[in-house]
């Protein structure tokens, strides 16, 4: 078992994962919600936990520990006053239609056990299932819209991309503040996790960035790009104040030397800096071609007397990677292999959001067939898994996973 967070890199043999297999939180979704829970279409259940049971099998096979939201959440629950608090915490945190209705979903929740407990406040309540407890009140009268009256906690449908509530950096970790109230409480079961979970995280693992703290951060835009440098995206998700409250964490509690900053266009279709931009090997990256006119990047780092430092970066963007991870040259390997139509499909559709399991070993969505075999001319392993239902909440392989534990390189 790979005890504790170490992941000083994103090619780096991969150890130990964070997952979280999907639910029946994806049941909830409708045609009239799912644009608010940040969908664009209505997953198959069935078929998405079958693709998602293959890739899990895939990483096992393949040496790595694979561990579940549920299931580490619910250890660190294990003792009644953590498990109060808990709840207390997520209902405060939850976007509720009837705020008044907040007590009453606190003593619906304290009777469940444990397990039942992280599994209801991940699938989600309607109202109806606060009756007994509940008083009338005017919602049960006034007409509104069903999907707003229907839910007493917003279901986590987004909780299967685990790397965007947390991000593991060195030996801490980033418990993001996400940019939506629907994801928010994501990142409350992992503070759980890291505060009382032991086999999850140490004793005072270091938390770089807090779902408290007051600007929003993303895990699909952060890349651990060596021991000393990480990288992050200003994106449509995370801000450039929270980019500066992390790095000052980083920077002044790590042997972490660098952030770089990769301003992206702010756009649905450029989300994360992991959708268009992403490390394959120690030379190689992946990118979407659309990104490298408008994209500039920025570098932070501690002066002479323990203040950040802020610089603009001139050179072209191979040059500031090879530059700063101190190689000849990098090949910078241009999603849908320089066809434009196929970039914008294969973006779409992740390409470029791959997950290195090993140096030059990589898990890819088969769909993507021209990236993946550009990547295999290139001389990357590419583990094709299968992708029709797990695609349609927007993020691949990559977004799919929380990696834990990584050799060093």
């Amino acid at each position: 078992m790979n005890k504790g967070i170490h992941n000083f890199s994103e090619i780096g043999k991969l150890n130990k994962v964070l997952l979280h297999r999907p639910g029946r939180e994806l049941e909830k979704l409708t045609p009239m919600n799912f644009e608010e829970l940040l969908f664009d279409d209505i997953p198959f259940l069935k078929v998405a936990q079958e693709e998602h049971d293959k890739f899990a099998k895939l990483l096992q096979d393949n040496g790595v520990e694979v561990v579940y939201y549920e299931n580490e959440v619910a250890k660190a629950l294990a003792d009644a006053k953590v498990k109060d608090e808990f709840i207390k915490e997520f209902v405060q945190l939850s976007p509720i239609y009837a705020d008044g209705r907040k007590d009453e979903l606190v003593e619906f929740l304290q009777k469940k056990d444990v397990n039942d407990l992280v599994e209801t406040c991940i699938a989600g309540l309607f109202t109806d299932d606060l009756k007994g407890i509940a008083g009338d009140s005017l919602i049960d009268v006034v007409e509104m819209d069903e999907d707003e009256k229907n839910f007493a906690s917003i279901p986590m449908v987004n909780l299967y991309f685990t790397r965007d509530p947390g991000t593991c950096i060195g030996n801490g970790i980033n418990i993001n503040h996400m940019s939506t109230p629907t994801r928010r409480r994501e990142a409350l079961l992992l503070r759980y996790m890291t505060k009382y979970n032991r086999d999850f995280a140490a004793d005072n693992t270091p938390i770089w960035y807090d779902v408290y703290d007051s600007f929003s951060m993303e895990g699909g835009d952060v890349l651990v790009l060596s021991d000393e440098i990480v990288a992050v995206g200003y994106s449509e998700r995370t801000t450039l104040a929270g980019i500066e409250c992390f790095a000052e964490k980083l920077l002044k509690n790590s042997n972490f030397k660098k952030v770089l900053v990769f301003d992206i266009p702010k756009s649905r279709a450029f989300m994360q800096l992991d959708t268009v931009f992403n490390m394959v090997d120690f030379d190689k990256f992946v990118i979407h071609p659309e990104i490298e006119g408008p994209l500039a990047v920025y570098e932070i780092m501690l002066g002479a007397e323990g203040e950040l430092s802020f610089e603009s970066m001139k050179d072209s963007l191979d040059n500031i990677l090879a530059k700063e991870l101190k190689l000849p040259a990098v090949d910078l390997i241009r999603i849908g292999g320089g066809n434009l139509i196929a970039a914008q499909r294969e973006q779409w559709n992740d390409a470029s959001n791959i997950l290195a399991i090993a140096p030059g070993t990589i898990v890819a969505f088969e769909r993507n067939y021209v990236t993946n075999d550009l990547l295999d001319k290139k001389g990357i392993k590419v583990l094709p898994i299968e992708s029709a239902e797990i695609s349609r909440g927007r993020g691949g392989p990559r977004s799919l996973t929380c990696p834990i534990n990584r050799d060093d390189l």
